[in-house]
C-alpha cells in the first residue's frame, strides 16, 4: 500500500484490465482513471449538444456519452462526432439499428444495455462484426432497473451476483464472435451493492470497469454516495473510468468526478480550498467567504491549496500548511503565504488580496515544485 497526497491508503496493485482506446483516450491497463458524463440535451439539437460538450470539456471531462433514442438523434451523430473535442460514446437502448448508425457515424465507442434490447442475443454477431471492422469498443452496461427477467427470477432481486452474471454472459456472447474490445459496468442505486458487484466482477474478468452508482440522487446525496463507493473501490485498485450520476447538470457531475479522483491522488490536484465548518468562535461569515474564494479562483491555472479559516484556534496552523491562506476575525484577515504572515487586510479585501498573492506566488515559482504537492 502507498498513500495519496491526502494521506489516504491507495492500493499499490491496480486490478489488471485490458486496455481500450476510446477515441484517443486510453481506458484500462495502467491508463489514468478517466471521467465521463452524459449530455442532457436532445442529441438531435446539434448546437445545444456541442455547447454542452464544450462546457464539460472545460470542466475536465475526458469522454462524453450521448443518448440515441430516435432516428433524428442517430442522424446528428456524424456532425457531433466530427466537431466534438471529446470522444463520443453513443448510448443505445431498445433499438439495435442505432448501434450500426453510431458505428457508421464515427462514434468512439457504443454503450449497449442488453436487458433493454429485445432479442439482443440474435444481434450480437452482426454488432460484433461491424464494431470489430471499425475498431469501435463496446461497453456492456447492466443496470438494476433493466436486468434480464431470467436473472431476476433466478436470484429474486438485482443482487451483485445477478448483475455480474448478466454482464459477463453478455460479454461472453461477443467473445464467442471474436470481439474482445469490451468495457463492462454493473450499476445499482445502492452503494453496498455496487461495491460488492464490482469486487466480484474484478475477480472474474479483466475487462476495463466503468464505475457508477446509477440514479444516485440529488447533488449532495448523490455525490456522497458516489464518493463513498468510488473511494472504496478505487482504493482497492478497482475501476478504470467513472461517472457521477447525480441529478445535476453534467458540468457538476464532471466537477464531482474530478474532485473525487483528486482527493484520492488519482488525478493531478488543482485548486483545493481548505475551510473550516464554522462555530461560535468564528467572527466572519466563513461559508460566504469560502464560496467567494472558490469562485474567485475558478479556472486558476496552477494547483494551489488555499486555507480559509475563521478564528485563531486552527486558523494560523492550517493557513501555514497551505500555499496561501487567511485567518479571519474582528473585521480583518491575516494573509499567509508559504506559512508566513505577509500582511493584514480589512475583511472586504481578503478575496482580492488572496488572488493577488496567488498570481505573485505562481509567477515567482520557477516550476510547479514550488507549489505544495
Amino acid at each position: 500500500m502507498n498513500t495519496s497526497g491526502f494521506g489516504l491508503p491507495i492500493s499499490r496493485t491496480r486490478h489488471h484490465t485490458r486496455q481500450l482506446d476510446i477515441g484517443g483516450v486510453l481506458v484500462g491497463g495502467d491508463a489514468p482513471i478517466s471521467v465521463q458524463t452524459m449530455t442532457t440535451t436532445r442529441t438531435a439539437d446539434i448546437d445545444a449538444t456541442l455547447q454542452q460538450i464544450a462546457a464539460i470539456t472545460a470542466a475536465g471531462c475526458d469522454i462524453v456519452r450521448v443518448a440515441v433514442p430516435t432516428p433524428d438523434d442517430a442522424a446528428a451523430l456524424p456532425t457531433i462526432t466530427s466537431r466534438s473535442p471529446l470522444p463520443v460514446i453513443a448510448d443505445i437502448h431498445f433499438q439495435p439499428r442505432y448501434v450500426f448508425a453510431a458505428i457508421d457515424a464515427g462514434c468512439a465507442a457504443v454503450r449497449v444495455n442488453p436487458g433493454n434490447i429485445k432479442q439482443f442475443d440474435d444481434q450480437v454477431a452482426a454488432i460484433a462484426k461491424a464494431a470489430g471492422a471499425a475498431g469501435v469498443p463496446i461497453r456492456v452496461g447492466v443496470n438494476a432497473g433493466s436486468l434480464d427477467r431470467r436473472l431476476l427470477d433466478k436470484y429474486g432481486a438485482a443482487t451483485p451476483e445477478a448483475l455480474v452474471e448478466s454482464a459477463l454472459s453478455e460479454a461472453a456472447l461477443f467473445e464467442e464472435h471474436g470481439f474482445a474490445d469490451l468495457k463492462v459496468a454493473v450499476k445499482h442505486h445502492d452503494p453496498g451493492t455496487v461495491i460488492a458487484a464490482n469486487r466480484l466482477l474484478a475477480q472474474q474478468c479483466d475487462y476495463p470497469i466503468h464505475l457508477g452508482v446509477t440514479e444516485a440522487g440529488p447533488l449532495l446525496q448523490g455525490t456522497i454516495k458516489s464518493a463513498v463507493t468510488f473511494g472504496i473501490l478505487l482504493s482497492e485498485g478497482i475501476g478504470d473510468t467513472i461517472r457521477v450520476s447525480i441529478s445535476a447538470p453534467p458540468v457538476d457531475q464532471v466537477k464531482a468526478g474530478c474532485q473525487i479522483l483528486q482527493s484520492l491522488g488519482l488525478r493531478p490536484r488543482k485548486l483545493e480550498v481548505v475551510s473550516c465548518p464554522g462555530c461560535g468562535r468564528v467572527q466572519v461569515d466563513i461559508h460566504r467567504l469560502a464560496d467567494q474564494v472558490e469562485a474567485a479562483f475558478e479556472g486558476f491555472p496552477h494547483p494551489l491549496r488555499v486555507a480559509v479559516m475563521g478564528c485563531v484556534v486552527n486558523g494560523p496552523g492550517e493557513a501555514r500548511e497551505a500555499d496561501l491562506g487567511v485567518s479571519s476575525g474582528n473585521g480583518k484577515g491575516q494573509i499567509f503565504v508559504k506559512g508566513q504572515v505577509i500582511r493584514t487586510v480589512p475583511e472586504h479585501l481578503i478575496v482580492e488580496t488572496l488572488l493577488e498573492e496567488a498570481i505573485t506566488l505562481t509567477e515567482r515559482a520557477v516550476d510547479e515544485s514550488d507549489i505544495t504537492p
